[in-house]
C-alpha cells in the first residue's frame, strides 16, 4: 500500500510538470465544453444538460490514451526499468497509473459541473453522486483500457495506431459527438456494443433526469466488470524491459476485454432500452419531458401527473406532424 501511495503521488506530479498534460486535460475539455454548450446547445439549458453528459463522457473516455502513450515511452526510455529494480510490482504501477489519472481528471469535472450551473444554468447538484460514481467507474475502466494497449504494443507508433483505431468508434458511434438517437438504425446496433454508449447514456440520464445510481446498474456493473478484466489482463502482460517484446499471439487476449459488452450488447438490442432513453434524451433538446413508457424511468418523475400529460401532449402533435 505504501508503494502505491508513493507512485500515485510520483504519478501526478510528474503530470503536473507536462505541458502535455496541461493542453490535453485542463485546454482541450474546457474547449469542448464551451463549444458543445455555448454553440451546439446555443445556451438553452435543456439542450446544455443534454450535452453536458457527452461532454463528462468525452474526458472521462480520453483516460485511455494519456496512460498507453506514457506508460510506453516510460519503458522505451527505460524508466520502467529503474522501478523494476525497486520493491514495486507490476500491480502497484499500474494501479497508481489509474488512480492518479482519476484523481487529475476529478477537478476538470467538477469545474466542468460548476460552470455548467453558473454559465448555463445546469444544476447538477441533486444528481451529483450519481455523476461522481459514473465518472469513478468510467475513469478506472477507460484508464485500465490504456494499461492493456500500453501492454500489447511494442512501441510508440503501435501504440498510436492502436489508439486511434479505438478511439474513433468510441466517439463516433456512442453520442459522444453525435446524439446516439440521431445516428443510422444500424449504426446505433452497432453503438450497442461499445462500452462508450453506456457511460454516455448514464451521464446523459442522471444529468437530464436525476436518474439516481441505482436505477443505472446495468452501466456501473457492467463499466465495473470491464475495469477488473482489462485491469487483470494488464498486470498478466505487463512488461518493465524495452527488449521485452510480446508475442503477437498474446495480443489476441485484448478481445477478452471485449466479452461484457459483447453480451450486453446482444440483450440490449434485444431489448432496446438504451435507445428509448436515448431517444427520450435527444427530444429534452425540445424541453419536452421524458415519456413515462421509458425503462429505469426516475420514480418522482412517474409521479408528476403534469409530466404525464405534457408527454400525451407531444405524441398527439407529434402524430398531428407525420
Amino acid at each position: 500500500m505504501t508503494n502505491l501511495v508513493t507512485l500515485t503521488g510520483m504519478r501526478i506530479r510528474l503530470a503536473l510538470r507536462n505541458k502535455m498534460f496541461f493542453f490535453f486535460s485542463i485546454v482541450m475539455p474546457f474547449g469542448f465544453f464551451f463549444l458543445w454548450l455555448g454553440v451546439f446547445a446555443k445556451g438553452i439549458p435543456a439542450a446544455c444538460a443534454f450535452y453536458l453528459g457527452p461532454v463528462v463522457a468525452f474526458n472521462v473516455m480520453g483516460s485511455f490514451w494519456g496512460l498507453s502513450a506514457t506508460l510506453v515511452m516510460f519503458r522505451e526510455q527505460g524508466i520502467l526499468r529503474r522501478f523494476h529494480v525497486a520493491p514495486v510490482t507490476a500491480a502497484d504501477m499500474l494501479g497508481s497509473s489509474v488512480i492518479a489519472n482519476f484523481a487529475l481528471t476529478l477537478p476538470t469535472v467538477l469545474a466542468e459541473l460548476l460552470l455548467a450551473g453558473l454559465v448555463f444554468h445546469v444544476h447538477t447538484l441533486s444528481s451529483l453522486p450519481g455523476i461522481l460514481i459514473l465518472v469513478a467507474v468510467g475513469t478506472i475502466s477507460f484508464g485500465s483500457l490504456g494499461l492493456v494497449i500500453a501492454s500489447v504494443t511494442n512501441t510508440m507508433q503501435e501504440t498510436q495506431v492502436l489508439n486511434q483505431l479505438l478511439w474513433l468508434p468510441l466517439i463516433f458511434l456512442s453520442g459522444a459527438t453525435i446524439p446516439l438517437a440521431y445516428l443510422n438504425t444500424n449504426v446505433q446496433r452497432v453503438g450497442l456494443f461499445l462500452p462508450a454508449t453506456y457511460l454516455v447514456n448514464a451521464l446523459q440520464q442522471t444529468i437530464v433526469y436525476s436518474a439516481s445510481p441505482a436505477s443505472r446498474y446495468v452501466e456501473i456493473a457492467s463499466l465495473s466488470c470491464w475495469a477488473l478484466l482489462t485491469f487483470f489482463l494488464s498486470v498478466q502482460l505487463f512488461r518493465w524491459e524495452p527488449e521485452a517484446k510480446i508475442p503477437r499471439k498474446a495480443k489476441l487476449y485484448v478481445a477478452a476485454t471485449a466479452i461484457p459488452f459483447l453480451l450486453l450488447g446482444i440483450v440490449e438490442n434485444r431489448s432496446d432500452r438504451v435507445l428509448r432513453e436515448a431517444k427520450d434524451a435527444f427530444i429534452s433538446l425540445t424541453g419536452a419531458p421524458r415519456s413515462s413508457s421509458s425503462p429505469n424511468s426516475s420514480p418522482d418523475a412517474k409521479a408528476k401527473p403534469s409530466s404525464s400529460a405534457t408527454s400525451s401532449s407531444a405524441g398527439e402533435h407529434g402524430d398531428d406532424n407525420k
